[in-house]
């Protein structure tokens, strides 16, 4: 019960602002239907629960089968047992990821069906399989995380040059929302397991970070290769299609998603309850205690998975949407990337993540580096990606790939001077840092806001904020890197200067 209200707060605080925000809206600028607006904070309230139970299930079950699972390589120490394990897990946890599914079922429903979710969700996992198992090599055979990260990107860039400004778009916000609250503990403790393979204590700490960032490159190639092979049989149109939900009531949308949604979660979780339950029959053989509660763990995740899905495509999206789209459609541009700007703030400040990583930072820099400043780095560098990719839908001519492309270079040249430890932590921050709230909400405004603006596709402009989000923090904390080091010159001469006078 305890650990359930510690989940319900942390969980609390990433939900109510934007909730908040969006009931102040609707009383000033942004009027929204009674019932919506009702079905709006009752969504709010079973996602904040959903969530909670969620990550009870990853607390008591995903993160110690992962932990498990990475002992278990780390004893074969065999590269074909590695290589198979990476591929299969991969592909399950990624399938099964939350904020995942929310971006497929928001592709699908923006190109009335013409980008399935299921095809979405099968090449980004596939992707991810692929990348995860690369990046489990990479740490076996000491390869530098800059070399690596260099050569995946000139792949996707070499990709990227073959697609459309609407693949692009899609491809880089799946690389935001296939690390969440259930990818990212199962791949760090993958990652942890198999970097205690190096005896070299530091170089097994910094090798524990970097693979929740090479994963989201496998997500970004996943759905790139599927443009290529898109791209010849026709291009892909896409529009806001008419909400059925918008006219549903309050309780009926809830009623109608929540068989579906409950299937769709068996189709993703029992894989995975299988595999652990033959591994618990032949290698890992955990005493009845542990077993239950690996059992429990795996029907909250079921449980809270299925509300959350419920919750967002009942009553969280649609609004988003309306505000997106009254809000361009009655304000002046600059005040609607003003909004995006205040988004993109509240979102990081009340990420439940976003909160782990600050403490992780502080701890590792033994407080040189403190919580509060990594803060403001975190919400100016967020607060101004959203702001931007708002501005990108408002103001003709700009497209994604001008924010993208030189981010991506500056971040990867910065790999080459940054302290390793930080450029591990900045590529898997991205993933933190795009969590629940702008793989529903944000995004929804952002496809409000296109649909809104004379010109703008839906499809191409519609996507690509979760891509800016997941982007920000790989300047942002290098740069923290940076300082870190300067911090740390600057203590070691003070430390030299005191003792050569004493």
């Amino acid at each position: 019960m305890i650990i359930l209200l510690d989940r319900l707060k942390e969980v609390a605080y990433s939900v109510l602002p934007i909730t908040f925000i969006v009931l102040i809206l609707s009383v000033t600028l942004v009027p929204i239907e009674q019932a919506a607006l009702i079905r709006f904070v009752i969504a709010a309230a079973v996602i904040i629960l959903g969530l909670a139970i969620f990550l009870m299930g990853v607390e008591f079950a995903i993160d110690p089968l992962g932990k498990h699972i990475g002992a278990l390589l780390v004893r074969s120490a065999n590269l074909w047992v590695l290589i198979v394990t990476g591929l299969v897990l991969g592909f399950l946890i990624s399938i099964a990821e939350p904020d995942l599914h929310v971006l497929a079922e928001q592709v699908d429903w923006v190109t009335g069906g013409q980008i399935s979710k299921g095809l979405v969700l099968v090449v980004v996992s596939i992707g991810v399989a692929v990348l995860i198992t690369l990046g489990l090599l990479r740490i076996v055979f000491q390869i530098p995380l800059s070399w690596f990260l260099t050569a995946s990107y000139l792949v996707v860039l070499l990709f990227a040059v073959f697609n459309s400004p609407e693949f692009l778009a899609i491809s880089f916000d799946a690389c935001g929302a296939t690390t969440g609250a259930l990818t990212v503990p199962f791949i760090l403790a993958l990652a942890i397991g198999v970097s205690e393979l190096n005896k070299d204590h530091v170089k097994a700490e910094e090798d524990s970070f970097g693979l929740i960032g090479i994963t989201s490159v496998g997500a970004i190639l996943g759905v790139l290769v599927m443009g290529v092979m898109t791209s010849a049989t026709g291009d892909i149109s896409g529009n806001v299609q008419a909400d059925t939900v918008a006219a549903a009531g309050v309780l009926a949308p809830f009623l109608h998603f929540i068989p579906q949604k409950a299937l769709e979660v068996s189709y993703v979780l029992l894989p995975l309850t299988f595999i652990f339950l033959v591994l618990q029959l032949t290698v890992l053989h955990l005493p009845r205690d542990d077993f239950r509660k690996m059992i429990e763990g795996l029907s909250y995740a079921y449980v809270g998975l299925t509300m959350f899905l419920v919750a967002v495509n009942a009553g969280f999206i649609h609004v988003g949407r309306v505000v997106g789209f009254t809000l361009t459609s009655n304000m002046h541009w600059s005040f609607v990337v003003f909004v995006g700007v205040l988004l993109g703030l509240v979102t990081v400040l009340a990420e439940p993540a976003v909160h782990v990583l600050t403490r992780q930072i502080e701890d590792v820099t033994a407080g040189s580096i403190k919580r509060r400043f990594v803060w403001v780095f975190l919400c100016l560098s967020i607060g101004v990606a959203v702001g931007l990719s708002v501005l990108r839908t408002v103001v003709p001519g700009i497209q994604l790939w001008h924010y993208l492309l030189p981010a991506y270079i500056i971040a990867i040249a910065m790999t080459y001077y940054a302290p390793p430890l930080f450029i591990g932590i900045a590529f898997d921050s991205g993933g933190v840092a795009s969590g629940p709230m702008t793989a529903t909400f944000i995004l929804a405004f952002a496809q409000g806001v296109a649909e809104a603006t004379e010109g703008a596709e839906v499809l191409k402009e519609g996507f690509g904020v979760i891509a800016m989000v997941a982007t920000a923090p790989l300047i942002a904390l290098q740069i923290l890197g940076f300082v870190y080091t300067r911090r740390t010159r600057e203590s070691l001469r003070a430390a030299e200067e005191q003792s050569s006078l004493s």
